[in-house]
């Protein structure tokens, strides 16, 4: 019997194989944005364009005409009014200091129910259906619900005041009742959201870590703050930043259940800004206040990301 040995034509053709991994790697990237590339065109402009557009409205003096508005040169007046209004630092305290408070209960809240729908090994199903009723429903009509529950003619919230001998106080006609009114109707819409990404994360733990600190006879609340809590660490974080981006730009809740008052207690960035675009006509102003939100929710989700990333490193250590 002959040996069979390789032609040239075979080494020619077996030859293209070496290189052809790379080749396929750089034609499915190709194909992959060609392929993304009506989603992408969409996103940019209805996304990108309007932000970039309100960026160059707020470093511009702008003008309304009877049929629309100019652009007459480049100025930073609009964020010099900004800094020097009452009405944009009133916005942003509220702003911050209502996002602090409802994250941290919420976070408090949706750790606990968490917790206990982990604990549960019948009717977890059920009770994650009830919970993401809240959540489910639109903030509008959340809005609308918690108004008529406040209401100081028919509402419960008045009844129960009543009840308890507090009287009737007007909870949406005063700001600091109505600041919290405002807090305790977004507490119970999103809690649950918070308590399923709680619930996820702990799903996921390791349950031989927990053998072996049961067997070492450490007792529940040293196993969860040593333990269950810096394991959980990176789900918390993903939660906060969730939580952080959606409650600073709040606006449909209190623009429906107290249009920003009583006064201005109630009244959000985004609030400012939209009655600064759209009643007041003041563009300019309008869009320096949509941007410097725009940009402080930026830096919030880059800071949000950074402590990310850094709990995930100190998981894998």
């Amino acid at each position: 019997m002959t040996a069979i040995t390789p032609t040239a034509d075979q080494d020619l053709v077996s030859a293209p194989l070496v290189g052809r991994p790379d080749v396929n790697k750089k034609r499915l990237a190709r194909m992959g944005w060609t392929f993304s590339a009506p989603a992408l065109l969409v996103i940019a402009a209805v996304t990108i364009f309007p932000i970039v557009y309100s960026v160059i409205m707020s470093l511009n003096n702008v003008t309304v005409t009877g049929s629309g508005f100019s652009l007459n040169g480049w100025t930073l007046s609009n964020y010099n009014l900004l800094i020097h209004s009452s009405l944009w630092r009133d916005a942003l305290i509220f702003t911050l200091y209502y996002t602090l408070v409802t994250v941290v209960v919420e976070l408090i809240l949706g750790t606990c129910i968490a917790l206990v729908l982990e604990r549960l090994t019948a009717g977890r199903g059920w009770m994650m259906a009830l919970l993401l009723i809240p959540w489910s429903m639109i903030t509008v009509i959340n809005a609308e619900l918690w108004a008529y529950i406040y209401n100081g003619t028919y509402g419960v919230a008045d009844y129960i005041l009543g009840a308890l001998g507090f009287g009737h106080p007007v909870i949406l006609g005063t700001p600091t009742s109505a600041v919290i009114g405002l807090m305790i109707a977004d507490i119970w819409k999103t809690t649950p959201f918070v308590a399923i990404i709680v619930l996820a994360g702990l799903v996921m733990l390791p349950g031989d870590v927990f053998e072996a600190a049961e067997v070492d006879g450490a007792s529940g609340w040293y196993t969860f703050w040593h333990i269950t809590l810096p394991l959980l660490r990176p789900t918390i974080a993903l939660a906060v930043m969730f939580r952080v981006l959606q409650a600073f730009g709040l606006f449909d809740l209190p623009y429906v259940m107290t249009g920003g008052g009583p006064g201005t207690a109630t009244q959000s960035l985004a609030i400012l800004a939209y009655n600064a675009l759209f009643k007041n006509l003041a563009f300019g102003p309008g869009a320096a206040v949509a941007t410097s939100t725009a940009l402080l929710v930026l830096l919030g989700c880059l800071a949000s990301l950074r402590v990310f990333r850094v709990q995930v490193g100190q998981e894998g250590n």
